[in-house]
């Protein structure tokens, strides 16, 4: 039973990593939405201050350009992460799976040895009783 119990917490243990790196992916992800949509609000004000200053507006286009290059790079680090989480979430699933093999496998084992131990319990009830009814008899 203790290598059921072993094979239980090591795919136990594998889940919880599977999970923190599901989380750091989470988080990566979270953090290149948040700079992105902090690279939507720059645009946004370095657009409207090119609106109110005229010199401000020859060099929009340029920075027009910048901002086009960063938010490239940002989708391309968010379809990178849509990858790496594809790959940890199937890797997670399978780890699940196998833990719940483990636990079935040690889960029989158990029921096994219950009902061993009520199989010897009920004949050694049954050879009292027999003795019993034989020193009755005599």
């Amino acid at each position: 039973m203790s290598w059921a119990k072993s094979l239980v917490k090591l795919s136990t243990y594998e889940v919880e990593v599977l999970q923190k790196r599901m989380a750091e992916i989470n988080q990566r992800r979270s953090d290149v939405e948040m700079r992105l949509l902090m690279l939507e609000a720059e645009g946004e004000a370095e657009a409207q201050n090119a609106r109110s200053n005229a010199e401000a507006g020859w060099y929009h286009i340029g920075f027009l350009d910048g901002l086009r290059a960063r938010r490239a790079a940002l989708f391309d680090q968010l379809k990178a992460i849509d990858l790496e989480e594809q790959g940890a979430r199937d890797a997670l699933n399978g780890a699940f799976e196998e833990q719940k093999k483990y636990e079935q496998v040690a889960e029989e084992i158990r029921l096994k040895q219950v009902r061993e131990l009520a199989r010897r319990d009920s004949a050694a009830m049954d050879e009292m009783g027999l003795r019993r009814a034989a020193a009755g008899r005599r």
